[in-house]
């Protein structure tokens, strides 16, 4: 929004055909017409980034919305003979990446969805922090009548638990998204369910006839209730508008987290996640999403995020690796009805890149203001490093014993003003793959 907002005032759009051939005359924001849904708030964003010090936003925890009017003169379209100046509409939709991967969901049973849960928190690394909540669960008897007050305060550990593999192991899988981004729905009895461990071993039958008010009998209604009444509604309210979509993926971190000895894990657990998307995207007629959903989407952007975090000659690479994730298990997925682009971007930069020497030879550098958290306050310091070569292909467990990372946080950029567009690194190919066929 920013890039097109401000274009003409110092933005950089020169891969994007409708500024690069002149057509693209100007963008202003216009309100929504889903007035159910909340406004992004753009000006407090911009606001953050552009204070003295300057600060990232504050992460959204819901879906938000923004319309943007994109005044051109068509060129190549029929529109071009019908009028000078032509206005494409576009609405911006942004939801947590964390709902995503509840999809996979709807298409399992609560005891497929346990189970599945259950060899998660019983591999590496979940199993040193999900041992006492899985021994809890054990004590219960799954036929007793349900205790409300021990469902919610088993569901507030599983929750914290979750938030523990987001958060802390920086993990991907995380089931269900609403758990640690609930939005509207904090404190709702629909957020109370957890996996119960073992029910492949109880008795079919019983387990069929589990009376409604049963331990069990509560947790697979909840479980159901959620997939119909949350995830089904999300999807059939949202997606079935959507004609582009942006999907971003953070490989740095699972590679930073080889030096706390979880890089294998975490990085596994990315491309399981990536994995479990894909496989709800199938878009061919079999397709959950299509049999479900039927959506119109017709491009689909894979963005390997924080490319400023990086020297410019890994960029590549990061695209090679986001890449191999992406097609790892493409046998099994349809994409014949959408257009798929994989970049390497970073849509406000905050580092700059440069040339050092080390022992006498010239080697690749990245500067900017590291951030750093001590006593709970946010601190910056000046620094210049070379952080480390992302692998082109998906790591084999040799890799992680001999590489080591150093992909920092940074705060955003001082200096920069409120109607100049923000640095970046590839938005114009983002607006380009996204936008210019809508503006011919």
């Amino acid at each position: 929004m920013n890039q097109l907002i401000t274009e003409g005032n110092g933005s950089k759009l020169s891969f994007f055909d409708p500024v690069h051939n002149g057509n693209f005359i100007a963008a202003k924001r216009v309100p929504q017409q889903n007035l159910s849904i909340p406004r992004f708030d753009y000006d407090k964003a911009i606001t953050s980034l552009t204070a003295e010090p300057p600060s990232w936003p504050e992460p959204t925890h819901g879906i938000s919305e923004l319309r943007l009017a994109i005044r051109y003169q068509p060129q190549k379209s029929i529109l071009k003979y019908a009028a000078d100046m032509a206005t494409l509409t576009l609405d911006i939709t942004d939801y947590p990446g964390e709902w995503l991967l509840d999809l996979p969901m709807l298409k399992q049973t609560y005891e497929q969805w346990s189970e599945q849960t259950q060899a998660l928190l019983t591999s590496s690394p979940r199993n040193k922090y999900s041992h006492d909540f899985l021994e809890k669960i054990g004590n219960l008897d799954p036929f007793d009548v349900a205790d409300e007050e021990i469902l919610a305060q088993l569901s507030q550990e599983y929750t914290e638990l979750l938030h523990t593999f987001r958060y802390q192991l920086g993990l991907s899988v995380i089931q269900p998204g609403r758990f640690i981004l609930p939005a509207e729905l904090v404190g709702a009895p629909i957020l109370e369910f957890f996996p119960f461990p073992n029910l492949t071993k109880i008795d079919g039958n019983e387990y069929q006839n589990a009376r409604d008010d049963s331990f069990i009998g509560m947790l697979r209604a909840r479980f159901i209730e959620y997939k119909e009444e949350v995830v089904k509604k999300f999807y059939h309210q949202h997606f079935m508008r959507f004609d582009r979509q942006i999907v971003l993926a953070d490989c740095l971190t699972p590679l930073n987290a080889c030096s706390e000895n979880s890089g294998p894990e975490s990085f596994d657990d990315l491309q399981l996640a990536i994995d479990m998307i894909l496989e709800s995207y199938s878009y061919g007629k079999s397709g959950l999403f299509s049999r479900l959903f039927s959506p119109k989407i017709d491009k689909l952007l894979f963005a390997a995020t924080k490319a400023d975090h990086v020297t410019a000659e890994q960029h590549a690479p990061m695209v090679s690796l986001l890449n191999q994730l992406i097609y790892q298990s493409k046998h099994n997925i349809n994409f014949e009805a959408i257009e798929m682009k994989t970049l390497a971007i970073a849509s406000v930069k905050s580092t700059n890149s440069g040339k050092s020497f080390h022992n006498g030879q010239q080697v690749s550098v990245i500067q900017g203001h590291r951030l750093k958290n001590t006593l709970d306050k946010e601190t910056v310091e000046k620094i210049t490093l070379f952080p480390g070569s992302v692998p082109e292909k998906l790591p084999q467990k040799e890799f992680w014993q001999e590489s080591a990372f150093n992909f920092i946080n940074f705060s955003p950029m001082s200096g920069m003003t409120k109607h100049e567009a923000l640095p970046h690194i590839r938005m114009d190919q983002v607006l380009q793959f996204l936008l210019a066929d809508k503006m011919l």
